[in-house]
């Protein structure tokens, strides 16, 4: 029996391992045609699960609800088809270590157990498939509740004032355009919120094709976890569970949920790039827009690094809507109340420069002030003390805050406050304001062009973070609001750092009791009726003190500056009648910048020489200006910047002996060349002799940056302009009176030997030729592709602005010349014998004016339909000049004739 046992026990086990091994062997043999047959069925059950999703999305739009099941079942294909891929990635890997025929492996085990997971996946597969019939028919099942809105409404005015143009156009971009990612910019308050807001209803109001429209708010602390926890709750993903999950897990439930939808997400209030990819957006590209991203932001720069398909600028009101909105919030009661209020209300308004949050906040804080006085009482606050003002310093200031709080460092927060010394609406030039922050030490100055470079990067991260507002000439501006909370930040906030006292622009004929200096850092009375400072202060921490622009300034007392120890910056200019006063050596050990352009001061006194660490020295337009005395520039030892353009040009033949003037420039520019630090040079000469000598320096041609020449009396017939293509940083030329010039001569085929290429000015941006009587053109002017501002006058032999004939003479130059294509402003007046600007047609894409006056031989201007296509610049001049003009044809003549401005 034992044997017989024995042997039934080992047939059966033989079985076993028979059946065992063939399943095996099967599973490797068949792995290849199993592989094959898995991509098939996996391309059936993604055409069944597609068809069963247009279902849902047509159920769902018609107001029906699918079963859970269905998305049970959906969500079991997405499983299978992420396993399926993997399967499929690694199938060709495992195939090759197959052998004889299939029935064996190099790696048994291996390819055993890959083979048994691909049978597996397609038994799956083809189960899914059969179920597939129920979950399409399941989707037309009637639902219990109503659908879930595109969007959740948001508690917003039903109107919007002054926004309703750029809602539409935001608007057409997310239904109409192939726009992913659209960027709202501006700054604090100017209603960014509320577009983003009436942008979300519209949802509501009007059918898109889109199928979920999500909010979340990000503000400057960015936590992605946040942003998640907004899209989550939106598409039904928020519970306990998910709330413990990482950021990248709940990245891909969100991914996993948004990728087959179009989804809009509206982002309010972004301070720095948000990396939408780790929240779980599924990104559109330039012609895919599945998805659409909206935000708001108080930086241009975010939409930059937000990779923004379109941004828009979200402005400041324009009067008419400014004063629209402020009526709706002071009401119509109060201002029907009395006669004189409407005015006074208007006036209001103004103060409030079209902000919208400002017109808001005392729009509401004057509803029913019912009295002229009460109006009158705000207008006086609004203009000396608009924090004290109810509601600003908390609602409105606080809120502008946030963007000088977000500058990267206390270097950028200290010159945004800086340009609070200037009035409202002041035009402040970049360079003249970064010679301030120089100056003044905010910037480091060990190399000049490091330090200019580093200032207009400032300047560019305020106007990006909308604190400054950029304006034409190279001249930035605060905003009246953003103006009155820097103020509020130095003069209360941060007192004690920064202790400002600022009266610009306020109206004021005498100074403010000088007791009241004493603390203080910066002084600012620019712009004011101040006739004389009769007073000595005492002012031993003060840096900067800007007295310019007043007009009417006769007299500063003699010692006025003897208890100004720390003074660094020092700006007079436009005070057309004083004199300087006696004492100014006082300020010898501080001093850094003293600015007295634009002034009619006839001298410089002998004592400036003590002021050892002048660096920088501004005598711009000082055209009065008759005598320097000799060695005074060189005793200026640390002099950095010299400004002189224009300076005692008209009276050089005046000028004494013992001025630097004297003899043209010639004594100036030997005191020049021993000035050892020297980088910055503008330079007004009288001879060609002077000329040349500041050519033969290589050390002042690296300096100068404006050079005007004022050539009465010269009998120099040619000037050779080829010699300026050395001065590698001349910005500005001024020409003036060249009574015998007839040419301005430049050497076309050498500047092409030696330079390799046809433009030469490159940072030529601006000039003027006066009063040149027989100069025929200014064909050198072919060869500055930056220029910016063009000004002929009273040239009366001038034929051409750029000659053709001397252009033809050099035939390979033809096809590379294309002059003022970044021209903006062209002056041309008194030229009775000018023909012609241009041979052909120019592009003109940034011109923004042309004024013709007395040019009656100029027939033709060099336009064609493809000039100016936005027709948005000015022609000025005379009404008979612009009829006898000639056109390329009737469409050219027609385009611009809306351009057209007469002359009064």
């Amino acid at each position: 029996m034992g044997s017989i046992f024995q042997i039934t026990c080992d047939g059966a086990f033989f079985n076993r391992c028979l059946d065992c091994f063939l399943g095996k062997v099967a599973n490797t043999s068949k792995l290849q045609d199993n592989l094959v047959a898995l991509e098939t069925e996996l391309g059936k059950l993604i055409a069944a699960k597609n068809d069963v999703m247009m279902r849902v999305v047509n159920a769902e739009r018609q107001h029906l609800r699918t079963l859970d099941q269905v998305q049970v079942w959906l969500s079991r294909v997405e499983a299978v088809e992420t396993e399926a891929d993997e399967l499929k990635r690694h199938g060709s890997q495992e195939i090759d270590k197959l052998c004889v025929g299939g029935y064996c492996s190099k790696n048994c085990a291996s390819s055993y157990k890959f083979g048994k997971q691909v049978a597996k996946k397609l038994r799956d597969v083809q189960t899914l498939i059969d179920e597939g019939v129920f979950a399409a028919v399941a989707t037309e099942v009637v639902p219990e509740r109503a659908p879930e809105p595109v969007a959740d409404e948001r508690p917003t005015e039903p109107t919007i004032v002054g926004l309703q143009s750029q809602l539409e156009q935001v608007w057409r971009c997310l239904v109409e355009e192939s726009v992913g990612i659209i960027g709202l910019y501006g700054m604090g308050g100017v209603g960014k919120t509320t577009l983003l807001t009436h942008i979300n209803n519209k949802f509501l109001e009007s059918p898109t094709s889109f199928d979920c429209v999500i909010w979340a708010v990000v503000s400057k602390d960015l936590r992605l976890e946040k942003i998640q926890e907004d899209i989550g709750k939106k598409i039904g993903l928020v519970d306990d569970s998910w709330k413990s999950k990482s950021v990248e897990e709940k990245a891909l439930d969100i991914f996993r949920s948004l990728r087959e939808k179009r989804i809009v997400l509206l982002l309010d209030d972004i301070w720095e790039r948000v990396d939408l990819t780790k929240v779980g957006i599924p990104l559109s590209g330039p012609k895919n827009t599945t998805s659409k991203v909206v935000f708001t932001t108080r930086f241009v720069d975010v939409c930059g690094s937000m990779e923004a398909d379109k941004k828009f600028q979200v402005a400041c009101l324009s009067e008419e809507h400014a004063w629209e909105l402020f009526r709706k919030k002071v009401g119509e009661e109060t201002l029907e109340s009395d006669h004189d209020i409407v005015e006074l209300a208007q006036t209001v308004a103004k103060e409030c420069g079209g902000l919208p949050l400002a017109l808001i906040t005392i729009g509401r804080a004057m509803a029913f002030k019912k009295t002229a006085e009460e109006w009158s009482h705000a207008i006086d606050v609004l203009r000396t003390s608009a924090s004290e003002f109810a509601g600003l310093g908390e609602k409105v200031y606080r809120l502008l805050k946030f963007s000088y709080d977000s500058l990267q460092n206390e270097t950028i927060r200290s010159c945004f406050l800086y340009c609070c010394l200037y009035p409202e609406d002041y035009g402040i030039l970049k360079w003249d304001l970064i010679d301030c922050w120089i100056g003044e030490g905010f910037l480091e100055e060990s190399d000049r062009f490091s330090a200019e470079n580093q200032g207009y990067y400032i300047v560019g991260t305020l106007v990006h973070a909308c604190l400054l507002e950029e304006m034409e000439d190279d001249k930035v501006k605060m905003h009246d609001v953003v103006r009155d909370m820097a103020l509020w930040i130095a003069c209360e906030i941060e007192k004690e750092k920064r202790n400002f006292l600022v009266c610009a622009g306020a109206g004021l004929k005498e100074a403010p009791d000088v007791k009241g200096w004493e603390n203080v850092r910066r002084l600012s009375l620019m712009q004011n009726q101040i006739k004389t400072l009769s007073e000595v202060p005492t002012c031993p921490h003060l840096h900067t003190l800007f007295l310019a622009s007043n007009m009417e300034l006769e007299m500063i007392a003699d010692g006025f500056f003897q208890f100004m120890p720390s003074l660094k910056v020092l700006k007079m200019s436009r005070c057309w009648n004083f004199q300087l006063p006696v004492g100014m050596s006082d300020l010898g050990s501080s001093l850094e910048l003293l600015d007295i352009s634009h002034t009619t001061i006839r001298e410089l006194p002998e004592e400036l020489k003590l002021l050892v660490n002048l660096k920088c020295l501004n005598l711009r337009w000082t055209g009065a200006l008759i005598r320097i005395p000799r060695g005074l520039i060189s005793k200026f030892s640390r002099l950095r910047v010299l400004r002189m353009l224009g300076t005692g040009g008209f009276i050089f033949y005046e000028a004494p002996e013992d001025s630097v003037l004297f003899g043209g420039g010639e004594v100036l520019i030997q005191e020049l060349l021993g000035l050892k630090y020297l980088e910055v040079l503008e330079l007004t000469l009288g001879s060609y002799h002077a000329l040349q000598i500041l050519l033969s320096s290589n050390k002042l041609k690296s300096c100068i940056r404006s050079l005007y020449l004022y050539l009465t009396g010269d009998k120099k017939s040619i000037i050779d302009a080829t010699a300026f293509t050395d001065l590698n940083h001349l910005n500005e030329l001024w020409i003036d009176n060249g009574i015998e010039l007839e040419e301005l001569k430049i050497d076309y085929t050498e500047i092409v030997r030696k330079r390799r290429e046809p433009f030469v000015f490159h940072s030529l941006h601006l000039v003027t030729i006066y009063s040149c009587h027989k100069l025929k053109d200014s064909t050198f002017l072919a060869f500055a592709p930056n220029l910016k501002s063009l000004s002929l006058f009273k040239c009366r032999a001038m034929e051409e602005i750029i000659s053709v004939g001397k252009i033809a003479e050099n035939p390979e130059m033809m096809g590379h010349i294309s002059p003022f294509e970044n021209l903006k402003s062209l002056d041309l007046s008194y030229l009775p014998e000018l023909k012609s600007i241009f041979w052909k047609p120019l592009p003109f894409t940034h011109l923004k004016e042309m004024g013709v006056r007395a040019c009656d031989q100029l027939r033709k201007l060099p336009l064609d339909s493809n000039s100016a296509k936005e027709r948005k610049f000015v022609i000025r001049g005379e009404e008979d000049w612009w009829n006898r003009l000639q056109w390329e044809d009737e469409a050219t003549q027609i385009a611009f004739r809306s351009c057209f401005q007469p002359d009064s």
